[in-house]
């Protein structure tokens, strides 16, 4: 006697869990709105406040434009103290340049290096390396100081080209991208054709890790850029300082004859390279995020 299945019941609807989904989204969605206008508000405000009149900094909307005079600011910028701050620029454009493009060439070698050679000692130079990425900057100041005046070149453009050169952080990022994105395969193969160590890190290493080339090297000029505590030690004289040093400088002497809106102005200004560096290299820079997510 044959049995006939009785229906499976159907599953019901679940409008609990879609409003949840809908919940959670939207607290989500919340947060990242509010930490959007975290880091967007005071850049807005920056610019905002750049554009005012002398004397209509802190009247009317703090957040709108009012007695609009940007060129003027921009021209009181260029000529104050005979002209210096070009020269501050010159000096960031300077110590970030070359700063994070030596950087990056000697991260880029160390981290193939960590990555596809096997010799003694490998890990705990590895291990060295990224413990020294945990520890703060600042800690290195005090020794940095000691060691450039013990070789005698403080105050001079060495004194901060030198220390910028290094990037542990870089390193360790290299290590990663050079496993992921620099097969063994190809590299047996180069030298089974003739080619050199150095032929082939150049010629076929460092052009598959350009991406995130890319990374390390916005990382490390945004680092030399926004660096104010160790050219404030190693520098004296207002020539050779950055633009950092130089704006709180001005912040600091308003009460001996620097106007309010200066060091305003110029904060600005020195946000420009930064937002052209990144928005030149966005594309660079999303691949050599995510190079080597996915194996």
């Amino acid at each position: 006697m044959s049995v006939i299945p009785a229906d499976r019941p159907t599953r019901p609807a679940r409008p609990a869990r879609r409003g949840a989904d809908i919940a959670s989204k939207t607290v989500v969605n919340g947060l990242l709105g509010l930490m959007a206008l975290y880091t967007v508000i005071p850049l807005w405000w920056l610019f905002v406040s750049s554009t005012k009149a002398s004397g209509y900094l802190y009247t009317g909307a703090p957040l709108w434009f009012s007695h609009f005079d940007l060129v003027t600011n921009i021209r009181n910028v260029f000529s104050f103290e005979d002209g210096i701050f070009p020269t501050w620029l010159a000096n960031s454009a300077l110590y970030s340049l070359a700063g994070a493009t030596v950087g990056t060439l000697l991260s880029a070698m160390a981290g193939y290096a960590l990555s596809k050679f096997t010799f003694r000692g490998r890990e705990s130079v590895f291990n060295v390396i990224l413990a020294s990425v945990l520890i703060p900057a600042p800690m290195f100041a005090l020794p940095l100081f000691l060691l450039m005046a013990k070789l005698d070149i403080t105050n001079t453009y060495w004194s901060v080209l030198l220390p910028s050169c290094v990037s542990p952080f870089g390193v360790y990022l290299c290590r990663i991208f050079a496993a992921a994105s620099v097969p063994d395969e190809l590299l047996e193969a180069a030298r089974l054709d003739g080619a050199g160590e150095r032929r082939t890190f150049f010629r076929i290493a460092l052009p598959l890790m350009s991406p995130a080339l890319v990374t390390v090297f916005l990382f490390q000029f945004v680092g030399i850029w926004n660096n104010y505590l160790l050219p404030s030690l190693m520098l004296n004289s207002p020539s050779l300082q950055p633009v950092t040093v130089g704006l709180v400088q001005w912040g600091s002497e308003k009460a001996s004859g620097v106007p309010t809106l200066l060091p305003i102005t110029g904060a600005f200004l020195s946000l420009i390279p930064l937002l052209v560096a990144f928005v030149c290299l966005q594309r660079f820079w999303r691949q050599g995020l995510t190079a080597g997510a996915v194996k």
